[in-house]
C-alpha cells in the first residue's frame, strides 16, 4: 500500500464514528433528490444570501455577509457539528491546495477540490449525491502555486468548474455529467483556471491564472448553455489598445506580461459594470526588461459586462517588482462620504492597504496620494507609488535588520533591489483568502500576514519564458523572519482600523460576517472560529481534522441556520483533508481532540492536528534514493517556497546551499525550521530521503 493510500485509510478510520463518512459511490437517487437552479435573475444574485449561497462571494457584491441571525453572539457557544462528509480522498497530495467556498441551493451543497473534482452533498444526510472526477494528471497542468480550486459556479441547471488544464466545464446539476467542455487556452504554456466561475445573465465569466508562468491575462465570458465565446478582455493591452504605451515599444515583452485573475469578479447590475483586480507583471521580479507602468498589472478594472469593453482602471502598484499584486476579491458597498451616499469599491492589496474607489468612475473615495519612492534605475522603478490615506493593515518597514542582511531604507515597502538580495516588507500582506463586509456597520474584515521577504533580480529576465518553470527574472530569497497573522476590522467610511487581533501564525483563511454579530474564519491548525464583530473577541472554536483556508458559507434550510466549511488544507506544506463540515445549534458532534504540535516556532498546524515528530528522520540503512521521485515531490511541495533552482520562491524560503547534507535536509523536513513546517505525517521517511538526495546531489550542484 502506498504512503498516500495509508494516509487515506488512516484518515477514514479516525472518523469512522462520524455519520456518513467515506461513501464510495454516488446515490442512485441523486437526480430525484436535486432541484436544479434556474437561470438566476439579477435580483436573485444581488440579494444577500439567506436560503442558499448562490455565488462564490454570496452575492454579486462579493460581501460574504449573511442577514441571518439565528446563530448569534448569545448562542454561538452551543454550535456543534451536524456531519462531516468525506470527498472520497480527493486532493490529499501535498501539491493540492483546497481553497473552495461551498455553494448551496435547495438542500444540496456543491464543492470542488484542488484536483478539480466536484461533489454534490445532501444537507439532510451528508450523503454524496454525485461526484465528478476531473481525471487530471501531472502532465495536464503547468501551475505556479499548487493545484488550486476556489470553487464552482451555478446557474441554469448547471454547475461550472474552471480546471487547471484551462478547460471550462459545465456539469448537469442533477447528475454531475458533463454537458459541455471547452478548452480555452493551452495549459502547456501556463494557462489555468483557479477562480470560481460566476454565472450572470446567461453568461459564465472567469479569468485565467498563470501570470507567474509567462502568460497574458484575460477575463472571458461564455454562453452558459453552450460554452460559446461571448467576449474576451486582455489585461495586458496589445498594440493600438489603450495602455499599450506603458510597455516597451521596441520589444514584445507584453505578450507574456502577466496580470492574471485569481478571484471571482463582482458586478453592479445598475451600472452594467464588472469589477476585478489583477496579478503581477512578468517577469515577476525582473523589472529592467519591461520599463513603464506595465498596465493593467496590479490594477483594479471595470468592464462593460455585456461587451467586455474597458471602462476604467486604477493601478495599485506601478511597475511591480515585489509581487504586490491584488488577488483578494473586490467588494462592492455603499456609504456616506461628506454627507453624500456613494457607490464604493474596496480591494485589500498585498501592499497591506485597502484601496477605496468610486465604482462608477474609479476615483478615490477618501484619497490616494502619489508619493516618491526609493529608486533603482537598473530595475526601471517607477518614480512614485499610490499610497492610500488611512491605516495600513501591517507594518510597512522592518524595525530591526535581519541577521544576514544589511537593512536599506528600513526595508520599507517599495524598497528596490537588483543584483544583491535586499529585504523589504510586507510580503503578500493580504493574499487570496476573501474578505467580508458588514453593510450595517460599514466594517470590512480582512485577514493579513505580517512578514518580510527579500529578492534579487538576474539576467534571466531578458529571456523568454520557458514554460517549464516560473517566469521570475530573479529569485525570492526570504528574509528569515517569523510571521504573524492579523485579523482587522476596517471602517470603510474612514479607512481606519476599528479593531485588530494578532496570532503567531500567518492569516490565510477567508471570512464570513453575519447579522448575528459574528465573524467566522478558519485557522491553519484546523480550527473554525467565531469572533465578535464588535471587538474581535473569540466566542467559539471547533477543531476539525485539517486546516481551514477556504471561506465559510451560511444558509437557512427548513427553518434552521447552518454553517458550512471545507477542511481541506489550502497552503503549501500543510496537512490536507477531504472533509466538508456542517454545523448548527442542534448539532451533536463535538470538536476533535488537540494533538501535540510540532516543536518548530511557526508550524503550519501549530497547536493543532499536525504530527509531532519524536526525532529527526534519517535515511534508511542501505536504501538507494529515488531522485526522480524526489524531484517530482520537490516540484509539487517545495517549489513555492524554495523555487525551481533552490534559490528561493514566492513563499520566501531560504536558499538551499552546498553546506546542506542529506541528513540535514531530512532533519528539516521531519522537524521543521523557522517558518518551515514539519512534514512528518505528510511525507514518508522514504519520500524525505528522495527529496533530500535530489536537492543535495542534483539541484544544488546544478546551481
Amino acid at each position: 500500500m502506498s504512503h498516500i493510500a495509508i494516509r487515506r485509510f488512516c484518515h477514514s478510520l479516525a472518523f469512522a464514528a462520524l455519520p456518513l463518512l467515506g461513501l464510495a459511490t454516488a446515490s442512485t437517487n441523486a437526480a430525484e433528490a436535486i432541484k436544479p437552479a434556474p437561470a438566476f435573475t439579477i435580483e436573485q444574485l444581488k440579494a444577500l444570501p439567506q436560503d442558499g449561497w448562490l455565488t462564490n462571494g454570496g452575492n454579486l457584491s462579493n460581501q460574504r455577509f449573511s442577514p441571518l441571525n439565528q446563530i448569534n453572539r448569545d448562542n454561538v457557544a452551543k454550535l456543534k457539528g451536524v456531519w462531516r462528509a468525506g470527498l472520497k480522498g480527493s486532493a490529499l497530495e501535498l501539491r493540492h491546495n483546497n481553497q473552495a467556498q461551498p455553494l448551496i441551493y435547495e438542500g444540496v451543497l456543491y464543492i470542488s477540490t484542488g484536483q478539480d473534482d466536484v461533489f454534490a452533498i445532501s444537507i439532510d444526510t451528508g450523503e454524496t449525491l454525485w461526484s465528478y472526477q476531473s481525471g487530471l494528471k501531472d502532465s495536464d497542468a503547468l501551475v505556479c502555486c499548487g493545484w488550486v480550486s476556489r470553487g464552482v459556479g451555478m446557474g441554469d441547471g448547471k454547475i461550472y468548474i474552471g480546471q487547471l488544464d484551462s478547460k471550462l466545464v459545465a456539469l448537469d446539476q442533477k447528475t454531475g455529467k458533463v454537458v459541455w467542455s471547452i478548452k480555452t487556452a493551452d495549459p502547456k504554456v501556463g494557462y489555468s483556471f483557479t477562480a470560481a466561475p460566476l454565472y450572470y445573465d446567461g453568461m459564465v465569466i472567469i479569468g485565467n491564472a498563470g501570470g507567474d508562468m509567462g502568460t497574458r491575462g484575460r477575463m472571458r465570458a461564455f454562453n452558459a448553455k453552450t460554452g460559446a465565446d461571448i467576449w474576451t478582455f486582455y489585461t495586458i493591452p496589445g498594440p493600438g489598445e489603450f495602455g499599450h504605451d506603458s510597455w516597451p515599444q521596441d520589444k514584445n515583452v507584453w505578450e507574456w506580461g502577466g496580470a492574471p485573475i485569481w478571484h471571482t469578479p463582482a458586478v453592479d447590475p445598475e451600472a452594467g459594470l464588472l469589477y476585478f483586480s489583477t496579478g503581477n507583471a512578468g517577469p515577476v521580479v525582473g523589472g529592467a526588461v519591461r520599463p513603464g507602468n506595465n498596465l493593467f498589472t496590479a490594477s483594479i478594472l471595470a468592464l462593460d459586462i455585456k461587451t467586455g469593453k474597458y471602462k476604467w482602471h486604477f493601478q495599485e502598484v506601478h511597475h511591480d517588482i515585489w509581487d504586490y499584486d491584488a488577488p483578494n476579491p473586490i467588494i462592492l458597498f455603499e456609504a456616506n462620504y461628506n454627507g453624500v451616499k456613494r457607490k464604493g469599491l474596496a480591494q485589500a492589496g498585498k501592499t497591506g492597504w485597502i484601496y477605496l474607489l468610486d465604482r462608477l468612475t474609479g476615483e478615490p473615495l477618501i484619497g490616494i496620494d502619489e508619493k516618491p519612492v526609493l529608486q533603482e534605475p537598473r530595475q526601471a522603478t517607477a518614480a512614485t507609488q499610490p499610497v492610500p490615506r488611512g491605516d495600513a493593515l501591517v507594518p510597512l518597514d522592518i524595525p530591526y535588520a535581519p541577521e544576514n542582511y544589511e537593512l536599506i531604507n528600513k526595508g520599507a515597502i517599495f524598497t528596490p533591489f537588483f543584483d544583491k538580495p535586499v529585504p523589504f516588507t510586507p510580503m503578500a500582506a493580504v493574499n487570496w483568502p476573501p474578505s467580508a463586509y458588514d453593510p450595517s456597520t460599514n466594517l470590512m474584515f480582512v485577514c493579513a500576514t505580517d512578514v518580510a521577504n527579500a529578492a534579487v533580480a538576474n539576467a534571466t529576465q531578458y529571456e523568454k519564458p520557458t514554460f517549464s518553470q516560473q517566469f521570475l527574472g530573479g529569485a525570492y530569497v526570504g528574509a528569515g523572519l517569523l510571521r504573524r497573522g492579523l485579523i482587522s476590522a476596517v471602517d470603510l467610511k474612514t479607512n481606519k482600523i476599528a479593531w485588530q487581533k494578532q496570532f503567531n501564525d500567518g492569516c490565510r483563511s477567508g471570512q464570513l460576517a453575519t447579522a448575528g454579530g459574528l465573524l467566522f474564519m478558519g485557522r491553519n491548525d484546523g480550527r473554525l472560529e467565531a469572533l465578535d464583530t464588535k471587538n474581535g473577541n473569540k466566542l467559539w472554536e471547533f477543531r476539525t481534522d485539517a486546516p481551514i483556508n477556504s471561506a465559510v458559507s451560511t444558509f437557512q434550510y427548513k427553518g434552521k441556520q447552518y454553517i458550512a466549511t471545507y477542511a481541506g488544507g489550502g497552503l503549501f506544506g500543510a496537512q490536507k483533508g477531504d472533509g466538508v463540515w456542517l454545523f448548527s445549534l442542534d448539532g451533536t458532534l463535538n470538536q476533535l481532540p488537540t494533538v501535540s504540535a510540532a516543536p518548530n516556532p511557526n508550524p503550519t498546524m501549530q497547536g493543532g492536528n499536525a504530527a509531532a515528530p519524536k526525532a529527526a528522520a534519517t535515511a534508511p540503512a542501505g536504501r538507494v534514493a529515488n531522485k526522480a521521485a524526489g524531484k517530482t515531490t520537490y516540484m509539487g511541495v517545495c517549489v513555492y517556497c524554495h523555487g525551481e533552482t533552490g534559490t528561493g520562491g514566492h513563499g520566501g524560503g531560504a536558499e538551499l546551499t552546498s553546506a546542506l547534507t542529506v541528513d540535514a535536509i531530512m532533519a528539516m523536513l521531519s522537524t521543521g525550521k523557522g517558518q518551515m513546517p514539519n512534514f512528518t505525517g505528510a511525507l514518508s521517511v522514504e519520500q524525505m530521503h528522495d527529496i533530500a538526495s535530489f536537492v543535495k546531489e542534483d539541484l544544488i550542484i546544478k546551481k
